[in-house]
């Protein structure tokens, strides 16, 4: 039963870490001269509380994008390299990082991804990602 649970626990992390990376193109779009958004937070906000801006973008669920915790994973996007404009920080890069919040129980393997979209996996549930996920 537990291998079952975390198995399921690592497709959705993986599925969760594709939504995060869309959101961040979607992003990136949406807002120009802003470059990518980070941290995880900027990508969620409530929907009720009015129209998206680039600190609440509403493109995730709100609870993930607060809490960075979705189905036994902690998730987190890192900033990368920025370059400033106009007082403001534009982000050029991120790091998405997705790792089980109790490996061995929760998930054994560890989910990285970046920008680009591309996702790898720790096999010891860390953030040492070398390995593509097929």
């Amino acid at each position: 039963m537990l291998r079952m649970r975390k198995l399921a626990n690592q497709t959705a992390a993986v599925q969760t870490l594709r939504a995060i990376n869309q959101a961040e193109l979607v992003y990136s779009v949406s807002y120009p001269g802003s470059g990518f958004g980070c941290p995880l937070s900027v990508l969620g906000g409530d929907p009720k509380s009015g129209a998206p801006t680039a600190q609440t973008s509403q493109l995730i669920d709100p609870v993930l994008a607060a809490s960075g915790q979705k189905s036994g994973y902690a998730f987190t996007v890192t900033c990368g390299s920025k370059t400033t404009i106009n007082n403001q920080d534009v982000y050029n890069s991120v790091e998405i990082f997705g790792v089980p919040q109790a490996v061995g129980e929760t998930g054994d393997r560890g989910f990285c991804s970046d920008e680009r979209g591309v996702i790898k996996f720790d096999p010891d549930g860390g953030v040492n990602c070398t390995q593509p996920v097929e």
